[in-house]
């Protein structure tokens, strides 16, 4: 990981992840999920459904959205959210994409280990 200033850290590039796929990022504060959309947009959330504890990473990514492997839940990327009757949320990570490098926040990381 390279840290750009003290609010960013770099986790990888865009080309690593593949198209409607993802990746998992291992930081100090645990696993992220990285994915992709079709439109090359990214989203980080944290690595386990609300589920059942599901690895998100292993799910299908469709539009903005990732089926869990596990029970076929449906989580938003952009929010987190869980879609249907039951509810549930993941933890969601502001990144950046710069020359096709991703970021991180810095500071939602050092949240997260905190908590």
């Amino acid at each position: 990981m390279t840290v750009i200033d003290k609010t960013w850290i770099e986790i990888g590039r865009l080309d690593d992840i593949p198209v409607r796929g993802a990746r998992v990022v291992k930081t100090p504060a645990g696993c992220l999920a990285v994915f992709r959309a079709d439109d090359d947009s990214v989203y980080a959330l944290e690595d386990r459904c609300p589920h059942r504890g599901g690895p998100l990473s292993n799910g299908i990514v469709h539009h903005k959205s990732v089926t869990c492997p596990l029970h076929n839940w449906v989580i938003s990327l952009e929010t987190g959210e869980a879609q249907g009757a039951d509810a549930g949320r993941v933890e969601t990570y502001r990144l950046r994409v710069e020359d096709r490098r991703i970021f991180v926040d810095a500071t939602m990381l050092a949240h997260r280990r905190e908590a």
